[in-house]
């Protein structure tokens, strides 16, 4: 069980604190509830492109990196199509420079036209690096654009072109910047060896005086159930053939999405796992194959993805995925088999929670979600997931029109 300590300032930023008597060291770890899902469909990109602007310097710290490495710290920041994550750490006893860095940033950005310019080149770099100059690279882009035809899933953090990027204005980032991140749309989560008072007390000090904003009420469009099989075929220079499958499913906070979770396990987690047993060591039609959730928070996507081997056709390929799926939700699954995933998911949920790190980012997480306390409740979720809910959702979950197929050809 983590045992968790919660706070809540006046402007409305929840500290919630984790004591870890393990370690000499903490992590400090802010949270804001914003991500691609929050753009406009003529203007992506700004969510991916203010985590490298937070580190270009704030209203009274010019440079973040210089002060970072006085503590002794190590700092790093991801977005998502939901949120954007920023965390810092150190030795607990330099804990309070991250206050000081975070909370001035949270304040207000040094905004300047040369700052922008410097990092949006940056982002369209990384843009042309990750998705046009890499093998299978606009893989992801091409699935998004096939299942998604109104939520804003549709599109990569990274952005649907680096356009939106390159034509992005001081205002229009300083806009977003006042409209998202604001203390009363962020959560801070402090893990390791600290106390709950020093935390709450530096808090106060550091971000009280941050006012909040007003947040608007988002208003994301929900993606209509699909009702038709949606394909698609593409030619790239690239070494292989690929084909890739993606299924509606629920939401993060859905009671089937653990279902969901381990009917990934049961096909494609370890070499014993039902796709890689059947089609990659028996059979030999795969070189490759992988299954995965994408983990999102509204309704996300169920992923199948492989690399048939030399000689096995588009067709061949699709037709023994389905024969692997069209057994697993119409046989009655094994006790042993159910009790593997269940176990491997339980081992390796307990293992990253070991990490104080860690512990900071997932708290934070589950307090954005619902609260942070729930964490302790997700291996008990998990084992009580029974092999005819497995079989019920996965009917429901991989039926023909609820899928999205791409066949990823290579030139010859």
């Amino acid at each position: 069980m983590i045992l968790i300590n919660r706070h809540t300032l006046s402007n409305g930023l929840p500290v919630i604190h984790h004591k870890d008597t393990t370690t000499a060291m903490v992590a400090v770890n802010v949270l804001y509830n914003v991500g691609a899902r929050d753009e406009a469909p003529d203007i992506t990109g700004f969510a991916h492109l203010f985590e490298h602007l937070m580190f270009g310097g704030s209203v009274n710290i010019p440079n973040f990196d210089g002060p970072i490495q006085l503590a002794g710290a190590e700092n790093n920041a991801w977005t998502s199509n939901d949120v954007t994550n920023y965390y810092e750490v150190l030795p607990a006893k330099n804990i309070e420079t991250a206050f000081w860095l975070e909370s001035d940033r949270m304040l207000g950005l040094n905004l300047s036209q040369k700052s922008l310019d410097i990092q949006k080149q940056v982002v369209v770099e990384e843009f042309k690096q990750r998705n046009l100059n890499q093998p299978y690279g606009d893989v992801y882009a091409l699935i998004r654009e096939l299942a998604y035809k109104v939520h804003p899933y549709r599109w990569q953090t990274i952005g649907v072109t680096p356009k939106h990027i390159e034509e992005a204005t001081l205002e229009q980032v300083k806009d977003f910047f006042f409209r998202f991140y604001a203390p009363n749309n962020a959560v801070l989560c402090v893990a390791g060896n600290v106390d709950f008072d020093t935390v709450v007390r530096l808090a106060e000090k550091w971000f009280l005086p941050i006012p909040n904003r007003l947040i608007a009420k988002k208003n994301i469009p929900q993606e209509p159930i699909q009702t038709e099989a949606h394909f698609l075929k593409v030619q790239r220079d690239v070494p292989s053939n690929a084909i890739y499958k993606a299924y509606h499913m629920c939401d993060k906070l859905h009671p089937d999405y653990a279902v969901c979770d381990l009917l990934s396990d049961l096909l494609a987690n370890g070499n014993s796992s039902r796709l890689i047993q059947s089609l990659v060591h028996k059979e030999q039609l795969f070189s490759e194959i992988n299954a995965y959730i994408s983990g999102d928070i509204d309704a996300g996507l169920f992923h199948i993805h492989g690399k048939p081997k030399t000689g096995v056709s588009f067709d061949q390929a699709d037709k023994a995925i389905q024969g692997v799926i069209d057994k697993l939700i119409s046989m009655p699954i094994d006790t042993y088999e159910m009790e593997k995933v269940k176990n491997k998911f339980e081992s390796n949920f307990l293992f990253s929670t070991l990490n104080y790190q860690n512990k900071a980012t997932d708290l934070a997480f589950y307090e954005l979600l619902h609260q942070a306390e729930d964490i302790n409740l997700e291996v008990q979720k998990y084992r009580a997931v029974t092999q005819k809910q497995v079989q019920s959702v996965g009917v429901r979950l991989f039926q023909k029109n609820n899928c999205s197929t791409l066949y990823y050809e290579a030139k010859k």
